[in-house]
């Protein structure tokens, strides 16, 4: 109650020494505006105990300055109820430090539209173990841009059923970079649709292993 006495301006003014301060029990309380008036030092300075004790409600609520100023080790703690509580313009907002940080427990959990939301430069700073966390409708939800910006390391570390989880635009929007670096069990495992998306161009760019 003492705290939700306090105005925004009273929060915003609080210092990074000044919010370390505040137990988990007291941040649960603390009511949206107030959350959002923190200045991004201070809400840096949290640990993961304390950003955890937000609810999600209040994690939806954070500003997209202040998503985009959590430490890698603030937004590799987030539970999967956490990061879903984040909007579309929060999720755009993420650092490519930040988006490398996520585990692959994280990425298993994210929504359609959180994947959506991210652009090429952070599917670009996604590593293999990442991307192997992607579930088949996960797979199937990625946008062509996107999916052409994943690295050929964390292409060629895809199952085979993650790669066949792709519709025959999504295979034809591959690069032919990608495509050259698609292991012979990935080749082999794809279908007659799929095989048919890729154009000429891609083919060329098969080599005699695969």
């Amino acid at each position: 109650d003492d705290l939700n006495a306090l105005t925004t301006t009273q929060f915003a003014a609080l210092t990074s020494s000044q919010a370390v301060a505040l137990t988990t029990d007291q941040i649960p309380t603390l009511e949206s505006s107030d959350l959002r008036a923190l200045s991004t030092a201070a809400l840096r300075a949290w640990s993961t105990d304390q950003l955890g004790a937000l609810s999600s409600d209040n994690m939806g609520a954070l500003t997209t300055g202040q998503v985009a100023s959590l430490t890698t080790a603030q937004i590799a703690s987030l539970v999967s109820d956490d990061l879903n509580a984040l909007g579309t313009a929060q999720f755009a907002a993420l650092t490519t430090a930040q988006v490398a940080s996520l585990t692959s427990s994280q990425i298993s959990s994210l929504e359609s539209s959180d994947l959506r939301a991210l652009g090429t430069a952070q599917y670009a700073a996604l590593n293999s173990t990442q991307v192997q966390g992607l579930s088949s409708d996960q797979m199937a939800a990625l946008e062509s841009a996107d999916l052409r910006a994943i690295s050929t390391a964390a292409l060629r570390s895809l199952s085979t059923d993650q790669l066949a989880a792709l519709s025959s635009d999504q295979m034809a929007a591959l690069t032919t970079g990608q495509v050259a670096a698609l292991t012979t069990s990935q080749i082999a495992g794809l279908g007659s649709d799929d095989l048919n998306a890729l154009t000429t161009t891609q083919f060329a760019a098969l080599t005699s292993s695969q």
